[in-house]
């Protein structure tokens, strides 16, 4: 019954597109979740943030399946030779997209630009609910100096130290740029919560609409300086369940689906109306502690749980041949892995013993399984209980916990926030400061670092490694931060994963994004 509302919700929305449906190109994407909101300030899941790249776009972006930095809504842009100041030069005729609750009266300019940036330092957004949860966890109001528009089409960033991901994180969803007129105009109504419901972006597709937890629909945009996109509507399509995402697309209700399950990869290969592309994902799948609350303040007993789990049995039986245990936080991928550090097996006698050796008896712990599918945990219920199972033989009990994806994220921020939180990252732009800073950095902590871990010498690393420009020195600072965070264990690392997007034969021009995003710009689909 849930699938089946689920298609006849999605077909309705493609019925009620704009202009002459049967006519146009219309592609239904099988998404995993519910986004949190519209205002890329906001979010750092990569549900949501799909969502909003088919509205707003950046200074630079990623070329599309690399982590190669190029323009975007700046034509290029300039390095003071200190390395603190970065000149944007804009792009000039970007038109601000046209909606039923929007009419612009000016192209995109350096105004946007700085309140993009400005708004997120200081700290003080519309919503009292949310945070500039990226921003922040990235440490970035501590980097940067000021913002300043130069004039119309030209805008300065001035750092306090050098930051060698800078350009880089520059590329990511949060940096996205908002349109200041909007924002005035909706502030002055007192309305400024529509910005999180009804965006407004130079991007690829003009939102449309958001049926909760059903669908998202969005048009192409006609006025897009690259050039209006090859279909016409995009919807995203919302089911949680992987098996009802695949049935969908077997169907022809969707023609792209995201995360299926590890086991139906096979015969989706094996599928002649199909096409499975296949990626090693720059990802990582864990288990954060609260290390602030009793008895995971003791590294002891973080370690003696993670000893107790079975991580090769977990990748055979929920990744299925497509994924590999984590040993540190890096994927073996990826420049500065230490592939000296060797993790914590399989052994439920040293558990047992390092319980012992802390005086924890009887232990209780509530354990978070993840409510969605992603390639770094492909099933958190299974996941959990396989878990469950491996604390049960050493005398612990985990009682499962979860709810929906939103509400997930924001409660298992706090740092008084009880329990073991299944979480998991994709990189957003190739570089291990990404994994590191944003997961398990000081800054981050109440906020995307739910071990509520901070390191003072792991942190100093990190820092240092921001700031050096020459990647081999960067590397071996990297490698002794994974030391440092293996001997304190402030989460038990799970598993890396190969990424696999099945997709209608009728699309063309996909491409997988190592970033973990989703991007329709690019995409045909035959009629």
């Amino acid at each position: 019954m849930k699938l089946m509302h689920t298609l006849l919700t999605a077909a309705a929305a493609v019925a009620l597109m704009t202009g002459s449906a049967l006519a146009d190109k219309t592609l239904v994407y099988c998404s995993e979740g519910s986004p949190g909101g519209f205002d890329p300030g906001f979010y750092e899941d990569g549900t949501t943030q799909d969502v909003q790249l088919a509205a707003y776009e950046g200074l630079v972006k990623f070329k599309l399946g690399t982590t190669e930095v190029q323009p975007a809504l700046a034509e290029k842009w300039d390095i003071s030779k200190d390395g603190l100041t970065y000149t944007f030069h804009l792009r000039k005729g970007v038109k601000w997209q046209t909606t039923d609750w929007f009419t612009p009266t000016r192209d995109f300019n350096a105004d946007d630009v700085v309140y993009s940036f400005q708004r997120q330092l200081d700290g003080k957004p519309y919503d009292s609910t949310q945070t500039y949860a990226y921003f922040n966890d990235m440490g970035l109001p501590d980097l940067i100096a000021g913002v300043k528009k130069v004039d119309d089409m030209t805008v300065e960033i001035t750092l306090k130290t050098p930051n060698s991901p800078f350009i880089a994180d520059m590329a990511m969803p949060f940096a996205e740029i908002v349109s200041k007129e909007y924002a005035d105009k909706l502030a002055a109504a007192n309305n400024s919560a529509q910005m999180n419901d009804k965006p407004v972006g130079t991007g690829p597709f003009i939102f449309v609409d958001y049926t909760k937890d059903s669908n998202v629909r969005y048009k192409a945009n006609p006025d897009w300086w690259n050039g209006k996109v090859k279909i016409d509507n995009l919807v995203f399509s919302i089911n949680t369940d992987a098996t009802a995402r695949l049935q969908a697309l077997l169907a022809g209700d969707c023609q792209v689906m995201a995360y299926p399950n590890p086991a139906d990869v096979a015969s989706i290969k094996a599928n002649k109306d199909l096409t499975a592309i296949q990626e090693s994902g720059l990802n990582a799948g864990w288990l954060s502690y609260n290390v602030q609350q009793k008895p995971f303040d003791n590294a002891d007993v973080r370690k003696a749980l993670d000893y107790a789990i079975d991580k090769e049995a977990i990748v055979k039986a929920v990744y299925q041949g497509q994924g590999a245990p984590a040993t540190t936080l890096l994927p073996p991928s990826m420049w500065g892995f230490n592939k000296s550090v060797k993790g914590y097996s399989y052994d439920p006698a040293k558990a047992k013993a390092l319980l012992a050796k802390a005086g924890v008896k009887n232990l209780t712990v509530k354990l978070w399984a993840m409510p969605v599918s992603r390639p770094y945990m492909p099933d958190g219920k299974t996941t959990a209980q396989m878990i469950q199972a491996d604390w049960a033989k050493v005398g612990v009990t985990a009682n499962i916990y979860t709810v929906d994806w939103a509400e997930y994220l924001n409660s298992s921020k706090p740092t008084d926030r009880d329990g073991a939180v299944m979480i998991g990252w994709t990189g957003d732009n190739g570089d291990p400061d990404n994994f590191f800073t944003n997961n398990f950095g000081c800054a981050a902590v109440g906020g995307g670092n739910r071990s509520e871990w901070c390191n003072k010498d792991f942190d100093a690393l990190l820092k240092q490694a921001a700031e050096e420009t020459d990647q081999a020195k960067r590397a071996a600072l990297y490698e002794k931060a994974q030391v440092i965070m293996n001997d304190d264990d402030p989460a038990v690392l799970i598993a890396h994963s190969v990424v696999t997007m099945p997709m209608s034969k009728k699309v063309t021009g996909y491409t997988i994004d190592p970033f973990g995003l989703h991007h329709f710009e690019t995409v045909d689909i035959a009629q």
